[in-house]
Order: C-alpha cells, then sequence, then structure tokens
C-alpha cells in the first residue's frame, strides 16, 4: 500500500511517496523558498512593462515577483492583493521571480499550502516521522536518491539516464548498450519514474536510442504516455530519437533543489544526519568550507538542532571533506 513520509526536518521538511519499499515522488519545501503557489499576498507595484509588471511583495526581504496582467490605470506604487501563481525558480546562470496574477476580490492574505498540507490532499495516508524514530526515509532509499540527484546519474538495468537542468529546459539522455529498442524502452520507463519523482516540470527533452522504425518509435511513444501520469503534453519520437515533453512548472523540482545550490543541499542534509547521530556531549558537525560557513551563518538552524538534540553544537571546516560531511 502506498504511503506518504513525511519529516520537518531542520531548514527544510521532506516527503516522499512510498509503494512496495521503493520511493516513487520524492519531495523538498525549504523554509527560505517563499512565497508558496497560492500565497495571498499584499503588495505594491513597482514596476511597468507592457503588459505585465513587476510587484514588491510585503514578506521579509521584500522579494519581487512578475504580475501577469495589471488593472488599467494603475500608477505605480499603488497597494495591490496578488496571488502566487508559480514560486520563485533557480536555474544555473540566473533565477526567476515568482509569478503572480490579480487575487479575486476579497481574497484573504494567507500563506498556501505547505507541502505536509498538499500531500495530505490527495487522500494517501501520510506518517509524520520524528528523528527519534525508525529512519523510514532512509529505508526507503532517500540519502541513494539525493545522490542520484546530485550526480545526474539514474542507473537502470541495462542502461542509466543522464539528467541535466538547463535554462532552456531539462535533458534527458538515455545511456546503454545492446538491443536498440530494448534499451529504449528501459530507458522510457526510467526517464518516466525519474520525471514524476523528480516533479520535473516546464520543457524536457528525452534523447532515446536511434530506433529502426516508425512502428518501433510509435510503441515508445505509447509506453511513454503509459507511464508518466497526467496532465502533459508531448511530440511523437522523431526520426533523431528525440522526444519533447511539456509539464506543468510551478514549483522547482528536486533536481534544481539540489544541484543549484550543492552547499546549501548538503548543509540541509548534514543537519538531517546530525540530528540522528546517537551519543552524549558535544555534537562535531565537519563539513567542507562551503558547507561549514553556511551552517555558521544560520544561528537559528545551529540552535534548533541543539534543542532537539539536547548537545552543544561545534561546526568544524575540513577542506578535504566531500559531500555533506559528517557528524559525531
Amino acid at each position: 500500500m502506498a504511503e506518504w513520509l513525511y519529516e520537518a526536518g531542520i531548514g527544510e521538511a521532506r516527503a516522499a511517496l512510498v509503494d512496495d519499499g521503493r520511493i516513487v515522488e520524492a519531495r523538498i519545501e525549504r523554509d527560505d523558498e517563499r512565497p508558496r503557489v497560492g500565497a495571498v499576498v499584499a503588495a505594491r507595484l513597482s514596476e511597468k512593462a507592457g503588459k505585465g509588471a513587476l510587484v514588491t511583495l510585503d514578506l521579509p526581504g521584500a522579494p519581487v515577483a512578475t504580475l501577469t496582467a495589471v488593472p488599467a490605470k494603475t500608477s505605480i506604487g499603488a497597494a495591490l492583493t496578488v496571488e502566487i501563481t508559480r514560486m520563485a525558480l533557480r536555474e544555473r546562470g540566473r533565477d526567476k521571480h515568482a509569478r503572480a496574477r490579480i487575487a479575486p476580490e476579497g481574497a484573504e492574505i494567507t500563506d498556501g499550502a505547505s507541502l505536509r498540507e498538499r500531500i495530505a490532499a490527495n487522500g494517501v495516508p501520510v506518517a509524520d516521522l520524528g528523528p527519534s524514530d525508525p529512519d523510514q526515509l532512509e529505508e526507503a532509499g532517500w540519502s541513494e536518491l539525493i545522490d542520484q540527484v546530485r550526480r545526474g546519474h539514474w542507473p537502470f538495468e541495462g542502461g542509466a539516464l543522464w539528467i541535466d537542468s538547463t535554462p532552456a529546459m531539462t535533458v534527458i539522455d538515455i545511456d546503454g548498450a545492446g538491443d536498440t529498442l530494448a534499451l529504449a524502452r528501459a530507458g522510457a520507463i526510467a526517464a518516466a519514474a525519474a520525471i514524476r519523482c523528480c516533479d520535473i516540470g516546464g520543457s524536457i527533452a528525452i534523447d532515446f536510442p536511434s530506433l529502426a522504425g516508425r512502428a518501433e518509435r510509435q510503441e515508445i511513444d505509447a509506453l511513454v504516455d503509459a507511464q508518466l501520469p497526467q496532465p502533459f503534453e508531448r511530440t511523437a519520437i522523431n526520426g533523431f530519437g528525440l522526444m519533447q515533453i511539456i509539464r506543468r512548472r510551478s514549483r522547482p523540482s528536486l533536481v534544481e533543489q539540489i544541484r543549484f545550490d550543492a552547499a546549501l543541499a548538503d548543509a540541509l542534509a548534514l543537519l538531517r544526519v546530525a540530528e540522528r547521530t546517537a551519543g552524549t556531549g558535544g555534537l562535531q558537525l565537519v563539513a567542507r568550507p562551503a558547507v561549514a560557513d553556511l551552517l555558521s551563518a544560520r544561528a537559528d538552524w545551529i540552535d534548533m538542532l541543539q534543542r532537539r538534540t539536547g548537545r552543544p553544537v561545534a561546526i568544524r571546516a575540513d577542506a578535504a571533506m566531500k559531500g555533506p560531511g559528517h557528524a559525531q
């Protein structure tokens, strides 16, 4: 029976939909990733540009959002109430503002649905996990999944996916040897699973091995349709083995969250490990300098770790350390 595993960690919440002992969907919601989709926020018009505009949101840090349409005769500085339709996104080499629209008249200010609320709304049971509980997320393969996302390498029987996000699209390359149709079948199943697991949205290009004829390409088209949950649109595989898929993109994917701020991802992963490190007395976090510096700058995270573990925390930078580091 499928079940969501939910964990309110330090700095981020994590959720995994586990079916038959395997993670089929993984989600992270970071405390600093605001505003959420569906949030209704007070704002002021800060810039007009053609049919759109920029608004400054009445939130900590005064983030900016793109407004899709501006009421006629609205002047710069005017007070507005907007609804967030897409979160801010980080891409390689650039960031995108959140996207907003004018909120319905009378809409109340709200934060929007949290990750915990969203997974509870789909009717699948949710298990709330704490740091002293058995680590069911880890048993289901959480760390292995995050490592796959970090490396962009997703092995499957007979081959592997290479996944990379560019400003234009997410690219999935199917790599392997042997019979090309068998590789394309296995790759289609693996690619659909990765897209669903990481909630990859926007434009996605899948590079399949070249197939001999139209019938084989149509078979793979149908297989993608069967494996990837709707809604999405796609092209047929062309003669060069390329398929393009378009999915709604309203939040950052797991790929973007893990790969575009590696120090942050590793710092939060180390905090997760530290919460579960047994022992008494001082708790030392050892990490590469970028991760150690980030943790040192977040007194709120360290204070929470000390409260949850009941242990004083020290941070030590080690230039030879790889990945998230370790706690001891």
